[in-house]
């Protein structure tokens, strides 16, 4: 049934126009539950206020790193923001950290001063006086992201904290958002003075069985499934959350794993027995399986 004489992907198989369980940060693939809504609408008031310093914490898996993505398309339709989004902060001095933000945000260095030779003072005083210039004199809003915010070392969070000395009476000049697991909450609990400057702190939890169940219907839908009958049994998507715990990666790398033993079984629904079947492969290695999925869409 599914041979063919070009290779073709298991989600046009089985009825999609797009994969709908990639595990890419795909912001088109963002559901909005209610927390992350709520993180999304206070970070965009945030940084609209320019209050400085949002954190989200969350645990793996929570969702964060789609949540910055969203964010970042959020910015990006908005023409009063520069922002840029550092993916890996596991910086070693404060000088590479320093430099790397001039270098993202492509700042213009005096005729005097070479990136590779100039010291923190340097750095520092030509940052504040590209962000002087974009917020007070072009009335721009500047951005820093930072994703996996636990590899901060201490030193990093220290720069953070002297970066948001930059300020008028009544805002800052450099928004910062980190998002980390919970690691970095017990970073920042030992710098009273950060800590002390976060305006806005959240926390992502995992999803209820409800919002599990709407969170496979979203991205069935948004992939375009023209199939007749349900794909995912009501049964079969409380099995995933009950192995999943409700963990948004989980729950995605899980369903991606049901869809492709659907194309290998040649089947079109998924029960609660088919997916016990694919976490006790999962559990116990496959490759046999694995061969007779690349058979299946070849």
């Amino acid at each position: 049934m599914f041979k063919s004489n070009k290779r073709i992907g298991y989600y046009s198989v089985l009825g999609f126009d797009r994969e709908p369980f990639a595990t890419s940060p795909d912001p088109e693939f963002f559901y909005n539950t209610r927390q992350h809504e709520s993180a999304l609408t206070n970070l965009l008031i945030e940084l609209r206020l320019r209050r400085g310093l949002s954190v989200i914490f969350g645990d793996v898996g929570t969702g964060k790193t789609t949540l910055s993505r969203k964010l970042l398309n959020e910015l990006h339709q908005r023409g009063d923001m520069i922002f840029h989004m550092i993916l890996n902060p596991a910086f070693t001095r404060e000088e590479q950290f320093l430099s790397a933000l001039v270098r993202n945000f492509d700042i213009k260095l005096p005729k005097n001063v070479e990136l590779k030779h100039a010291d923190i003072m340097e750095l520092r005083d030509v940052i504040e006086r590209f962000l002087i210039e974009k917020t007070l004199e072009e009335n721009r809003t500047i951005v820093l992201v930072i994703d996996e915010a636990q590899k901060l070392d201490l030193t990093s969070l220290e720069s953070l904290r002297i970066l948001l000395n930059f300020e008028t009476n009544d805002a800052k000049l450099i928004q910062l958002v980190l998002l980390g697991q919970l690691e970095l909450y017990y970073k920042v609990t030992h710098m009273q003075n950060f800590l002390d400057r976060i305006s806005y702190k959240y926390t992502l939890n995992p999803l209820d069985a409800k919002e599990t169940k709407e969170l496979i219907d979203f991205r069935i839908e948004n992939a375009g499934y023209r199939g007749k009958s349900r794909i995912f049994l009501d049964e079969a998507m409380g099995e995933i959350y009950n192995h999943t715990k409700g963990y948004p990666r989980k729950i995605i790398m899980l369903c991606h794993k049901v869809l492709k033993e659907l194309v290998v079984q040649n089947v079109n629904i998924a029960d609660r027995h088919l997916v016990c079947e694919v976490i006790h492969k999962a559990q116990q290695g496959f490759s046999s399986e694995d061969k007779a999925f690349l058979e299946a869409v070849s």
